[in-house]
């Protein structure tokens, strides 16, 4: 095989339906959505359409989505709104959270002084609700808790409507970083207590470079880039209506075909972690991948029983096969400090093998985990 791509919780392959639609907007649909003239006018409705469709899929309302340039946006928007205009004073979050969260809290605390706690988590990398609790219980100061709600390295997934009935119970606000999870998973966001999400199209085959924040309805959140009055005050900039249709499209389209889509990969990742038991001993899984009720089915992430020295050359030998993974998230590719998330639950024992994440999509094939199981466990044997 020439090329095996396994890395779509990185990023997903635009569908084809979505690159016609993007370049029909791109010649047809020039116009500025502000402008008042026939052309800014047609732009504006499609903009516009594209908001209903969203909010209809989440069952919210269409001024609670504020298009963005993705979920980094997404999450800065709501974790510096809360601190810097609704006066909060503490933050809860996780030593397993993307950087776009973590990195952002750093500067809040260095700019604001405010708390920053991170709640435990378990063997497996799963929040402790009930240390959760206890904190939101042993504080008055305004607080804000942030938790994703699939992790994008390990897969774990955070029950999000008990936990967000947690948080408003202690009057506190809650933020997920739902990148990994929305387009996946069915999500009534009328029936679920949370404030505010970010949401990226890149990772339900849409294009990058544009997503989305849901901002609770009379929130009080303020924008994050200012200049003109787009989305509604939310977010100045002239929208790319181009991409909002295609991450419009792309969401409709993996809704569309969710249940077909989901039981095919559901299939792809029990073949995966079947062949890998059969045909490598002694590999592990990290966080919950193999127990499906608590993991996403988009993703496994794997620890080898390599050598350290050997495990140097590992992704540059898949690499050389035409293997795309990841040994963590994409966007700290090229850091030696290893993965946060495994670093912050993994044993010491573990954490000295290499881990590696296979995230998979409609597009993957058994064929295609096969010849992936059969260069593992060749090189393992080497």
């Amino acid at each position: 095989m020439e090329n095996v791509y396994f890395d779509s919780a990185a990023t997903t392959q635009i569908r084809e339906e979505v690159v016609d639609k993007m370049a029909r907007v791109l010649k047809e649909n020039y116009g500025n959505p502000s402008s008042t003239h026939s052309f800014g006018r047609s732009s504006k409705s499609l903009l516009e359409q594209a908001r209903k469709t969203v909010a209809a899929i989440l069952n919210v309302k269409a001024s609670e989505i504020v298009f963005t340039s993705g979920g980094t946006e997404a999450d800065n928007l709501a974790l510096n709104s809360a601190v810097r205009d609704l006066g909060v004073q503490r933050i809860i979050t996780s030593k397993i959270e993307h950087h776009a969260v973590l990195y952002t809290v750093d500067q809040l605390k260095e700019c604001f002084e405010i708390e920053v706690e991170f709640v435990n988590l378990d063997s497996r990398g799963n929040i402790d609700l009930s240390d959760l609790e206890t904190r939101l219980k042993n504080s008055d100061k305004k607080t804000l808790v942030s938790l994703m709600h699939v992790n994008n390295e390990i897969g774990n997934m955070l029950d999000l409507k008990k936990t967000a009935e947690l948080v408003k119970s202690h009057n506190a606000l809650f933020h997920s970083d739902t990148v990994q999870s929305i387009g996946h998973f069915n999500m009534d966001l009328s029936d679920i207590p949370v404030d505010f999400t970010a949401v990226s199209a890149h990772k339900f085959h849409g294009p990058k470079g544009v997503g989305f924040a849901f901002v609770r309805r009379n929130s009080g959140l303020k924008p994050l880039i200012f200049g003109g009055e787009q989305e509604r005050g939310h977010r100045a900039g002239t929208e790319g209506v181009h991409n909002i249709v295609g991450l419009e499209e792309s969401l409709k389209l993996a809704y569309e075909n969710l249940e077909a889509e989901k039981e095919y990969t559901i299939s792809l990742k029990k073949h995966f972690i079947e062949s890998l038991k059969r045909e490598i001993p002694g590999v592990k899984f990290n966080g919950e991948c193999e127990n499906f009720e608590k993991s996403t089915y988009t993703l496994i992430n794997i620890c080898l029983p390599v050598s350290a020295e050997k495990a140097l050359m590992l992704l540059f030998q898949l690499d050389l096969k035409g293997i795309a993974c990841s040994k963590g998230s994409a966007c700290q590719s090229g850091s030696d400090k290893g993965s946060h998330v495994l670093n912050a639950f993994c044993s010491e024992e573990d954490l000295e093998k290499p881990s590696l994440r296979f995230s998979f999509s409609k597009y993957n094939t058994k064929e295609e985990i096969d010849y992936v199981v059969k260069t593992l466990k060749e090189f393992i044997e080497s």
